[in-house]
């Protein structure tokens, strides 16, 4: 009989693949062993591996770089990186390394460029996107990068103030954007996006405000959609209406060259994720210099900012079950060592998905049980995956330790989640681990940040350090 938990995932899927393989009993994710990850570092654990990263930003430049040549594009391609996915220092300098620009959303993005332009890991050359809603810091920040010479940094103008704010700071001549204030996806409880200047307001903003001021320079036309790049009618209906605004925008302003279709590609979120990424490429390309040649304006440099897709697939979480409970006559709980609520809070506050399998027992029996994270909510739980409605793991055996992955984590969670801040029921920050290739091609672990302990949750909260009494024997 077919019963086994490795019965069931062959059964279901194309399996091993690109990103997983079994060795034994042992699963591999691009070739880690996370059982010996489990047995040198313990758990709740979390890792990224940096290569990962590296191999998205390349196989997105190739995709633009095929159609390009394919459809004779005349334009020019800029992968640029959004900060707010994932701001550590080693995401930013292996995501660097690729020759890609950067995104930011808030004023200390640009603290954070500017360590990183006197490390030398960033030069004026490279186009920092300046995109949210700018508040006075972040209005000064943007200001100073320029003035102190970054002459690629654009500043996407999102409301009707900004601009005189930026001129009041910045001593010379500049470069903006300006943001379109898309149309929300029908599910949506809203219809238009809080963010950037209505469809129908950017020429008349742009003749009203710019056209005639000297000190500024459009350059950039911005759209974004929180669904992201997918194929349905939605997005191509958005992206029409936004190649009308270019079009009549271009005819206008002759400085605009450049068109940032904002947004990400989708992640993999199921053993059965299937997307054409070359597909929607080629077809993006496609639409703009169709849309372009009817219009008999000169075709945009392309512009992207991938978040998700550039960090998320490169990291992952593990945790122990360490108790089951068997509530009802069905429903099974495991009790996992940590919190869904805080080390991946979009499986909580927006019923994220991610990709779940045990990182042992795969020749063991299975069955259908619920995951429960260590809070006292209701709500610290995991109970689906992407493809079926009920979560399968090797039956739980006390004598046996069993542990969980969950992979493609690397956008958004740590950020989210608070990162070495408080959390809910103080349940502490698990462990973190890089993992990385040498010059050898030998794969290297280090240590980013142990555990949180007990004292760095009390200095947060005001607490002072407690002397444990020394018991004598």
């Amino acid at each position: 009989m077919n019963t086994k938990y490795i019965d069931l995932i062959q059964q279901t899927f194309d399996f091993p693949n690109e990103e997983f393989t079994l060795d034994k009993d042992a699963l591999k994710f691009h070739d880690i062993d996370l059982n010996a990850l489990v047995k040198t570092y313990g758990t709740p654990l979390k890792f990224t591996y940096l290569p990962q990263i590296s191999n998205n930003i390349k196989r997105v430049k190739n995709l633009f770089n095929t159609a390009f040549e394919k459809l004779n594009y005349q334009g020019k391609y800029h992968y640029c990186y959004c900060t707010k996915s994932s701001h550590f220092k080693h995401v930013l300098e292996t995501v660097l390394a690729n020759d890609v620009h950067i995104e930011t959303s808030s004023a200390y993005d640009i603290d954070i460029v500017e360590h990183l332009k006197q490390e030398g890991t960033i030069s004026p050359d490279h186009f920092v996107i300046c995109n949210g809603f700018k508040r006075s810091r972040y209005i000064d920040n943007i200001a100073r990068l320029i003035n102190n010479g970054h002459h690629n940094c654009i500043p996407i103008i999102d409301n009707y103030e900004e601009l005189d704010l930026l001129s009041e700071k910045i001593d010379h001549k500049f470069k903006v954007g300006i943001r379109i204030a898309s149309e929300e996806e029908p599910k949506f409880e809203f219809y238009t996006s809080r963010l950037g200047i209505g469809y129908k307001n950017i020429v008349p903003y742009y003749d009203d405000q710019i056209r005639n001021n000297s000190k500024i320079e459009l350059n950039m036309l911005h759209f974004f959609i929180n669904t992201g790049i997918r194929d349905n009618a939605y997005y191509w209906n958005e992206l029409h209406k936004c190649l009308k605004v270019y079009t009549d925008l271009r005819k206008e302003c002759p400085t605009l060259n450049a068109l940032n279709i904002g947004g990400g590609f989708p992640i993999k979120n199921s053993l059965g994720f299937d997307f054409d990424y070359a597909y929607m490429v080629e077809e993006i390309i496609t639409q703009i210099q169709l849309t372009c040649d009817a219009e008999g304006v000169p075709v945009p440099d392309i512009f992207t900012e991938f978040g998700s897709f550039t960090v998320g697939e490169s990291s992952g979480a593990i945790y122990e079950v360490l108790y089951q409970k068997q509530q009802n006559d069905r429903e099974k709980w495991n009790m996992i060592n940590s919190s869904f609520i805080t080390t991946l809070p979009d499986t909580w506050a927006i019923n994220k998905r991610f990709i779940m399998l045990p990182i042992n027992r795969w020749e063991d029996d299975y069955e259908r049980v619920l995951l429960g994270g260590l809070t006292c909510d209701s709500d610290d739980y995991y109970n689906s995956e992407q493809h079926v409605n009920a979560i399968h793991l090797p039956v739980f055996d006390d004598q046996k330790p069993l542990y969980v992955g969950f992979f493609n984590t690397g956008a958004y969670q740590e950020t989210i989640g608070g990162f070495g801040g408080l959390h809910h029921c103080l349940i502490p920050t698990p462990k973190q681990i890089i993992i990385d290739k040498d010059a050898a091609g030998n794969m290297v672990t280090e240590i980013f940040s142990e555990e949180q302990d007990s004292a760095a949750v009390l200095k947060i909260l005001g607490y002072s350090p407690v002397e444990q009494p020394v018991i004598s024997e």
